[in-house]
């Protein structure tokens, strides 16, 4: 293949699903239905904490973000996808493809830093309950979603910034959606700081995300055992409980994400979706397992059911 030069607003064309005759429709609506349930529990949980004053908690304006988070990964990724399959252009101009892989790659870093900042505010408020409202003030509150954000931000860009110093020398992105992974293929030369900077920026993710949350919830753990009250052991479940299985979602299915870049004997359609997973699964049911395991999201929304229903 000659090699060839791309300008910044050339045309990309995108991998599609082999899809049947009869089956586009079927697919997209069943994919808008799944998109418009995601909008709607992500909403409503943002909705609830702006909303109801009892949410008005350090604990539920850092776990605003994840709600937020949330939106990003499914709206960055599925309309575009469900466009495609119903239009059959699957074209994308590369300034658009750029942001769309910028936009997931936010959300799946968002989710871990935003996690490990839930977990620090339950350390806090489990082990060192007398301290809380002392330690975790509307000023701390604020510099940790900023850190958050900041250093989600630095990240990706500091990932996304190497692609500049490559040529692209191809126009087809083998996938349903734009990543990194696969912008990085349509580049030439050596790709070998892009692929260092990239692991260097996971490992760092996943460092600082686990090992404050396996610090966190060790020293829960500790402190249940130790505590001899019943209620500080219900509270303390009922607070991680539902970070955790989060967690375990968002790991699990990052794996298998992972794992669709590798794996080269299973159908290109079924890598395909292997690699939507992370930016379905989490947004749809982050905002359901919080509802059903933190049991001041649960009551609250039952309350305000109930008001609507009796007005």
């Amino acid at each position: 293949m000659e090699n060839k030069s791309f300008g910044f607003n050339s045309e990309l064309t995108l991998d599609p699903f082999v899809i049947p005759p009869g089956g586009k429709y079927p697919i997209f609506f069943l994919g808008l239905i799944i998109y418009l349930f995601g909008i709607f529990c992500n909403l409503t949980l943002l909705s609830l904490i702006i909303l109801q004053k009892n949410l008005h908690k350090p604990m539920y304006f850092i776990l605003f973000s994840l709600p937020l988070n949330d939106l990003v990964g499914i709206t960055a990724m599925l309309p575009k996808v469900l466009s495609d399959i119903v239009t059959e252009t699957n074209k994308v101009y590369y300034p658009l493809c750029v942001l769309q892989a910028f936009l997931l790659h936010m959300y799946g870093g968002g989710i871990l830093f935003i996690l490990a900042a839930m977990s620090f505010d339950r350390y806090v408020a489990i082990c060192m309950p007398l301290r809380y409202s002392t330690i975790m003030t509307p000023r701390i509150v604020v510099c940790i979603i900023s850190l958050v954000w900041g250093l989600d931000f630095v990240l990706i860009v500091s990932l996304f910034s190497l692609q500049t110093r490559l040529p692209r020398c191809k126009s087809v992105i083998m996938n349903v959606f734009c990543d990194n992974p696969s912008l990085l293929k349509l580049t030439c030369g050596n790709r070998a700081v892009n692929n260092i900077i990239g692991l260097f920026n996971t490992a760092v993710m996943q460092a600082v995300s686990v090992s404050l949350q396996a610090f966190s919830y060790v020293k829960i753990l500790i402190t249940c055992l130790v505590s001899r009250r019943s209620e500080a052991k219900t509270k303390a479940i009922n607070t991680c409980v539902a970070q955790l299985v989060i967690l375990i979602i968002f790991e699990i299915v990052g794996t298998f994400t992972i794992l669709s870049h590798r794996f080269t004997n299973v159908s290109a359609d079924l890598q395909k979706i292997m690699g939507m997973l992370i930016f379905l699964v989490p947004p749809l049911l982050n905002p359901i397992v919080y509802g059903l395991y933190t049991s001041e999201i649960r009551n609250t929304m039952l309350r305000v059911i109930k008001k609507r229903v009796s007005n």
